[in-house]
Parts: C-alpha cells; sequence; structure tokens
C-alpha cells in the first residue's frame, strides 16, 4: 500500500492520541504517503509533521453538511489505498464508505461500518483510547504499543525559550467540559502551596485566558503568568515538555504532556481513568477523590454541571494528594 488516510475531526486530544497509528504506519510502510483529516483548528497539532504527506481540514463547524460533501469528493480524488476511520459517527463513516478507499478500515460502532472492509470491535473499559486506536491497523502492521507523538520544531523551541529562563511549573486550569475542570479555588490553593520561587504558567486557548487571569488575581503572585492564548498547540507542548511538573484537568493539555512525554499530575473529576483517556507520561500521576461516590461517574464525557449539584468528585480532593516538587536550592558562589 502507498496512500493512507486516517480521519480523526473530533477535539484536540483526540488527534492527539490517533498519532500512534501515524508512527505505525510510518514504520510499517516507510515509503508510503500518510494523509491525515481534522477538523478546521486543529491542523496546527500536527504542523510540519515528519512522518505525514498531508493534512486535510473539514471545515465542520461552517456549512457543515456542504464542506462534508466538499471533503468527500477531494478524498476520493485523491485514490487512497487505505483510508483509517478512527471515529465511531455517522459523518466520518459517510467519508470513509465513499472514499473509494481499496481497504476501509473502522469501528464495528460506526452506524456505516457494514460498508467497511475491515471492521474492528470496540471496548470502553480497561483499554486505553491509544490501544483501541492501534487495533485498527493491527492486522497491517503488527500489536506492539506505541506513544502518541506530536512535533514541535526547532521553531517552536526556540520561541517559548525566554520562558524557560528559570524553573518552572504549569498548570492548565480549564476544560470545555465543567464537571472535567478542578474548580478555580481548588486551583489557587493548589497554586498557594507551592513554593513561592517557582515560576508557573498558566496554559490554555484564547477562550480560557480570562478564567486564568481570574485564579492569577485571585492568588495574588506575581511569578505566576498568564500564557493562555498566546501560544500554539506545538508551543505549549514544548514549553510542558521541560516543565518540572505539570497540573492539567482529564482534558487536552493532558493528553499534550503526554505526547511529549511530560511529567503530568493529571486531576480526575467526574470521569475516571478506566474509560480509556489517562496520563501516559512516565512520571505521571492521576489525581482523583479517595471519597466513595455512587454518582462518580455521571457518564463517558464531562458535563455542563454537576448534576446532583454538590460537585463533591472535584471538592473532595485535597491538595496534599498532587506531587509538590522542590524549588531546586541555588548553589552559592
Amino acid at each position: 500500500m502507498e496512500h493512507f488516510l486516517i480521519i480523526q475531526t473530533a477535539f484536540i486530544g483526540d488527534v492527539i492520541l490517533s498519532t500512534p497509528v501515524i508512527e505505525k504506519l510510518s514504520a510499517f510502510y516507510p515509503d508510503a504517503k500518510i494523509d491525515f483529516l481534522v477538523r478546521k483548528g486543529n491542523e496546527g497539532l500536527l504542523e510540519n509533521h515528519p512522518k505525514l504527506n498531508k493534512v486535510l481540514i473539514w471545515r465542520k463547524n461552517k456549512a457543515k453538511y456542504r464542506s462534508l460533501l466538499q471533503v468527500s469528493r477531494l478524498i476520493r480524488s485523491r485514490e487512497y489505498d487505505c483510508v483509517i476511520n478512527v471515529q465511531r459517527f455517522f459523518a466520518s463513516g459517510l467519508i470513509t464508505a465513499f472514499s473509494g478507499a481499496k481497504l476501509k478500515i473502522g469501528f464495528a460502532k460506526n452506524p456505516l461500518s457494514f460498508l467497511y472492509n475491515r471492521k474492528i470491535g470496540h471496548r470502553l473499559i480497561g483499554q486505553h483510547e491509544t490501544s483501541r486506536n492501534l487495533s485498527l491497523v493491527r492486522e497491517i502492521t503488527d500489536d506492539k504499543y506505541v506513544r502518541p507523538k506530536l512535533y514541535p520544531s526547532k521553531e517552536n523551541y526556540e520561541s517559548i525559550s525566554q520562558y524557560q529562563q528559570d524553573h518552572y511549573l504549569c498548570f492548565a486550569p480549564t476544560s470545555v467540559w465543567a464537571t472535567k475542570q478542578f474548580p478555580s479555588l481548588k486551583w489557587v490553593e493548589l497554586i498557594l502551596s507551592q513554593d513561592e520561587n517557582w515560576k508557573i504558567y498558566l496554559l490554555g486557548g484564547p477562550a480560557d485566558a480570562s478564567e486564568c487571569q481570574e485564579i492569577i488575581e485571585m492568588c495574588g503572585r506575581d511569578r505566576v503568568e498568564n500564557l493562555a492564548g498566546k501560544l500554539s498547540f506545538l508551543e505549549s507542548a514544548a514549553l510542558m515538555e521541560k516543565a518540572t511538573m505539570n497540573y492539567v484537568n482529564d482534558s487536552a493539555p493532558m493528553h499534550m504532556a503526554s505526547s511529549v512525554n511530560a511529567p503530568t499530575n493529571a486531576v480526575f473529576c467526574s470521569t475516571i481513568p478506566s474509560f480509556g483517556f489517562g496520563p501516559l507520561s512516565i512520571n505521571a500521576k492521576v489525581i482523583e477523590t479517595e471519597k466513595e461516590l455512587n454518582c462518580r461517574p455521571c457518564g463517558l464525557h464531562g458535563k455542563k454541571s454537576c448534576p446532583l449539584g454538590h460537585f463533591e468528585c472535584a471538592y473532595t480532593i485535597q491538595k496534599d494528594q498532587f506531587y509538590r516538587p522542590n524549588y531546586p536550592e541555588i548553589e552559592e558562589a
């Protein structure tokens, strides 16, 4: 096979957790061209990826169905040997089914999987999402595990070097889903428990900047800086890679840390790691409530608010459960 397409048009973390498929195909088909389809806005994750031929973009938030038709026509015109659909939803199934590829692979749970050549079972509990994704290409590669990986460029590392003049910690305090997000006051408590000598950066997208700023103002410390909305995906990954510790929710920054094997403390509030989305860095720790709650988990994904109104899965987590690194002692001359 000479030309592959991987389809993952969901969210940031979903794209990152699909990157092991790129690594696997590249290892087994080193001369093949590998393309990747993402939703508009996520293409920066794969910018200048050394193992990708082309990143295709579906503008699914603007004239969704018209753009679906356009991207389907584009994909069919590219005459792929193999299309691998990492998603389980109708639209991606439609793109796959009518791609014209000789080999169409996807999960059996996709409603259009009956039009695929190969349908792979999907087990939610007890298997990491990266392993589920790799199962799609097991028959055309092997069954060895491969980690997710992003590739910050030399320019990405150079652009964030200004923030690395001192020892630092990174905090990514926000999430799209409220019940996946450790409350702001709890983040403030955790930040204030750190040695004052640490330089602390708050990370996130443009939409997170105001909430990060509120956390900083509540902290009242000079060495806490808001970088939300100021860094690209790959610049954020590069900064996290060299941090002494990264504190994140069960959200995209956790997967970003995994992609560069950065040290991680990951907070799980309403969701649980056994769903298959836990941190993968060698130095990673899951932080979750030690209280038995019959209501947890309250769903596979986060919710807009706690269904019972108490949000105990978050508020019963204590700051002492987190790893708090000692600030390196400065040697006197």
